[in-house]
This record gives C-alpha cells, structure tokens and sequence, in this order.
C-alpha cells in the first residue's frame, strides 16, 4: 500500500504592521512534494479555510523541482487544498506543513490544527514540519495536558535568519517562542540545511532544510 501524506497550508497572502505580501514558500512546498513523489506516496492537499492557497519565492521558479511542481500536477492539486475541516486526517501516514511567513499569520493558534497535530502525532503517524512551518506545533497540548513541544528536539527558523528576513513583519519570533514551550532547539548557520528527528517529529530550520526534512519523513515511515 503506498504511504499517504497531507500537506497543510496556510491561507495567508499579507503579515504584519506593513501588509507585506506573503504566502506558502515555493521551495519549502516543492522540495518535499517532489521527494514524496519520487517514493510513490499518495500527496494531497489541505488548507485552513479551503481557499486557494498563495505561493511565496515564484522568483525561484528556475529550479527544477519547483519548475516541475509548478507546471506539473503539484500546484494544481495544491489550488484544489480542501478544507482541513472537511478531511479525514486520520487515513494518512504522516502530515507536512511548510513555511514561510503565512503560517505565522494563522497557525500559531488555529484549533482544529491544534487537534489535528495532537491526534496525528499520538497515533504515532509522522508529523514533519519546515522553517516557519513549525509555527504549527505550538501551543499544542497533549492528552496528558502537557505541550507537544516540552522536551522535544525541534529546529525551525532561527531569530538570527528573523533579523535580516522579517522581524518587523512577523508577531514574534518563532525560536523564541518554541522554546518557551519547552522545545530543546537546535540550529545550524543561517540559511544552511539542518534537520532533526526526535520519535515521529521531524523539523527544519529553512528553506534549504526541506528536501531533508523530507527524506527524514519518508525514512520513518519506510521503517514502520
């Protein structure tokens, strides 16, 4: 049976004091579909409102993975995401939430994404997220009443990439506030790759992190 992924997105175009345009960044939806392509899995799409979702970085359309995802079948699934609230979350091995600055407009608190990380991830089904896709672990609380993020291995993207990328834009700082939930974070140099995996939890600090963040994912479910 081919392995199923839900890839969540967000639905935010704007963030921030100045409307700066925004949306879900090319490389960090791209890298990982065509990963989980190339393994034969199942990949659709879900969004937090079913609108269709906005693509952020177009300018790095000349890579060949996000070329492929574009003219292909990917952005075409992606432009048909159906509402998070109308999918069965439960039929899939594993979720995937990208970033770029969207998810920090409406994800830090959406509560039926809480639910459905809490539910994806004490199943045991591999939750992996990408740079400010991480944005989605928070404030998650588990059955237990603890956080999802309390002593776990997390990399997302770093206050020092913030300062030069989007600080004024964004509500606060990711790295931050990750770990003041507990989080045990861990990064590398800016804009390099760097992923981690701690159980069924994969993350990533930036877009050069994606295709590994990916491989990691389809590592754990090709063991399971």
């Amino acid at each position: 049976m081919s392995k199923k992924i839900l890839i969540i997105v967000s639905n935010a175009c704007v963030i921030g004091p100045n409307n700066r345009r925004t949306g879900n960044f090319l490389p960090e939806v791209a890298h990982p579909y065509a990963e989980f392509d190339r393994a034969k899995y199942q990949i659709d799409f879900a969004s937090l409102t079913g609108d269709t979702p906005f693509l952020d970085a177009l300018n790095l359309a000349d890579d060949p993975d996000n070329l492929a995802f574009l003219v292909g079948k990917g952005w075409d699934s992606m432009q048909k995401a159906k509402k998070l609230s109308d999918v069965d979350v439960s039929q899939y091995d594993a979720i995937f939430m990208p970033g770029g600055l969207a998810p920090m407009v409406d994800m830090p608190e959406h509560p039926l994404l809480k639910k459905v990380v809490k539910e994806t991830y004490e199943r045991g089904a591999v939750v992996g997220a990408v740079c400010h896709g991480p944005v989605s672990l928070l404030n998650v609380k588990l059955s237990d009443g603890t956080y999802l993020l309390a002593g776990k291995n997390i990399s997302s993207f770093t206050n020092d990439e913030e300062e030069n990328y989007a600080k004024a834009d964004v509500p606060f700082e990711l790295e931050t506030a990750l770990t003041q939930q507990g989080a045990l974070f861990h990064k590398t140099a800016p804009w390099q790759a760097f992923s981690i995996v701690d159980g069924n939890l994969v993350t990533g600090q930036n877009p050069a992190s994606a295709k590994g963040v990916a491989e990691k994912m389809i590592a754990l479910l090709e063991s399971a």
